[in-house]
Formats: structure tokens, sequence, C-alpha cells
């Protein structure tokens, strides 16, 4: 059975057709995310630890860090920050060290940018997974020394030098000339982690078949792991949580034994919270007094006011139940199992009475 071991100074995640699903928890990435960069400018790390945190929580087995922060402040004073050659090493170097320091799991060093790859590489401790190279000769060379180097195992990107074909032949072909030129430099089948590139199903309609088709030709063919972006094949549609739930297991089944993903159902804010009592108060509904934020919002089905595991994560946990990858239902139990509330114990204290 193939299988691609990533690790922490402490922790083994295993990738791996005889696995538990392995979640990659992409949280930790300014791309898209206009608060966060502004923070990693001035310096501040908190989102980037209580991300990792909250991840970790919900059960990612590998944390991603994206260093593809825009220093739009700093470009005014300093034109070297429009380049992200100049700005990523040192903060992947940073976003690397704060990160490992308060949370155990593996991780996975994310960058379009040679010098921030070297600079996570250099500051993770363990044997972290590298996202990502790609068919593109002037990629190839550059990263696959990288991988060779470190000893390290790498995301695999299935388009080239012509961009990303719908046809899933071309995508095929690209995984494999990866992994042949990865054999050229001593790099194992083992140490790639193929990512076949999920299209949106709401532009393609093919696109999940495409998908599945893909992975079991990569695993059959190839021998080689397999991973995506999950919520791809989503973008653009109502509930987007629905389609990914039915996705993933589907997916799984067909073969990927890894995906990078949101494992955290963001909590219910207090505006949200407000307006729900707004249109309940409205409505004639007097609350209990003194009701807490936690218990209103479970009990009118908003969630939650704390990070939690979404529903993906629930979806996975049972196909890794019904697919044998979780001994006698044990992480599915425990997954379920109700914590006790604040100040709420499980047990008694004190002597029990003798009869």
């Amino acid at each position: 059975m193939t299988r691609t071991i990533v690790e922490s100074k402490t922790k083994t995640a295993i990738i791996g057709f005889d696995q538990p699903f392995c979640v990659i928890g992409e949280r930790i990435n300014p791309t898209g995310r206009k608060i966060l960069a502004e923070e990693l400018e001035r310096g501040d790390f908190s989102r980037v630890e209580a991300d990792a945190i909250a991840q970790v929580a919900a059960g990612a087995n590998i944390l991603d860090i994206n260093s593809g922060a825009v220093f739009s402040n700093k470009m005014a004073e300093d034109p070297r920050y429009a380049d992200n050659n100049f700005v990523e090493p040192p903060l992947m170097r940073e976003m690397v060290e704060r990160v490992q320091a308060i949370v155990d799991v593996p991780l996975c060093i994310d960058s379009s940018v040679p010098g921030a790859l070297e600079n996570g590489l250099a500051a993770a401790e363990g044997r972290p997974l590298l996202n990502s190279v790609t068919g593109e000769e002037e990629r190839l060379e550059l990263v696959l020394p990288l991988v060779k180097k470190y000893n390290v195992p790498v995301v695999a990107i299935s388009n080239d030098d012509t961009g990303i074909s719908e046809d899933p032949d071309v995508r095929f072909a690209v995984a494999k000339k990866i992994v042949e030129r990865a054999a050229d430099f001593g790099i194992p089948a083992h140490d790639i982690v193929v990512d076949p590139l999920v299209m949106p199903i709401g532009a393609m309609g093919t696109a999940g078949l495409q998908v599945f088709t893909l992975v079991r030709r990569l695993r059959e063919e190839l021998g080689v792991n397999t991973t995506c972006g999950a919520s791809n094949i989503s973008f653009g549609l109502p509930n987007r949580h629905g389609i990914n739930n039915a996705f993933l297991p589907m997916a799984m089944t067909a073969g990927m034994t890894s995906a990078i993903m949101n494992p955290v159902a963001l909590p219910t804010g207090p505006k949200k919270i407000a307006e729900k009592k707004a249109e309940i108060e409205a409505a004639g509904v007097i609350l209990p007094e003194g009701m807490d934020d936690e218990t209103f919002v479970q009990l009118f089905g908003m969630g939650s006011t704390k990070p939690r595991a979404g529903k993906e994560m629930e979806a996975i946990r049972a196909a890794n139940f019904l697919t044998d990858n979780d001994a006698s239902g044990s992480e599915w139990i425990k997954f379920n199992r109700v914590a006790p509330k604040e100040g709420e114990g499980r047990a008694r204290t004190g002597r029990r009475r003798r009869g």
C-alpha cells in the first residue's frame, strides 16, 4: 500500500489507501482574507495562532501554511514590498515558527515563491509536506531539488505550461510527467500526492465524474496518493456544504486519500444573534430570562458561538467508519460524544451511600 509520511516533531500523519482520510487544514492563508493580511502586515500573528488551534481541535491532521500576503501599506514606504519574493520568505519562517510553537501536528508549506518554500522547510520540525510543484518546466526545476534536498513529500498539481486542461486525460498525463521527473531526482512515487484539480460542478456538469475517474487512474496506474481543494467543487453554488458533504465521501470511495479544506464551522457572531433575537421578539416570542447566547443559537439551529468541527468533518468521519478505516467506530463515537456544559461534571462527587 502507498503511504505518504508527514511528520511534526512529535506526531505523524499518514496519507494512504488503507488509512483514515487525511484532512489538511487550509485556514492559515491570507489570500482573500483582508483582515488576516492586514494583521500580518502589522506583525500580529494572533489570528494565525487561533486558526491553528481551532483547526486541530476540529480534527485537522496537517496544517497548510500559506504566506501569500500582500502588504499594501508598506508598499508606499518601500517598493520592495510589492515583490512576493521579498515579502514571503521571512513571513513564512515566522508563521511556521509561531504555529509549531502552539500545536504539534505536521505542517504543509505552501507558496509559489521558492525562497518561501525553502525558509518554511528550514524552519519546520519533522517532515513537512511541500505545496506544491506543477508540470511547468521552470517549476519542476525549482521545486524538485528542494524536495530531494529536504527529503519531504510534495503535492503535484496537474497543470503545466499550457494551463489547466478540461480534458482529464491531459491532467493525468501531466501528473504522470511529474511522477516520472521526480523519479529522475530519486523521489519515490509514495512521496508524491497528486492534486488532479477539481473543477466547479456549477460550471462543468461532469466535474465530479472526472475527478472520480482521475483518482482511480492515479491510484491504479501510478500508485500515488491524491488530494484536492475540496471546496472548489461547490464554487458559486447555494448550500455549498451540501455539495461538499456528498462530494468528499464519493471521492474517498474512488480512492482520494486527503483534501485541503476548512475543517472548522465558524462561530455565530453577535450581529447574527442580535438580528435573530429581534426577529423572534417581533414575532411575539418571549425568551427565558437569562438565556445565554450559546443556548440560544443551539436552540434556534444557528450553530455555535464557538469554533467547532464543520459538517464536512462529520461526512468524512462517517465515511471512514463505513470504509473500515475507523476501527470499531471509535472515532465516530468520540466525535459525536456530547461534552458536558461548563460547570457540569460527568461523575458525582462525594461518598456513595450504602444500602
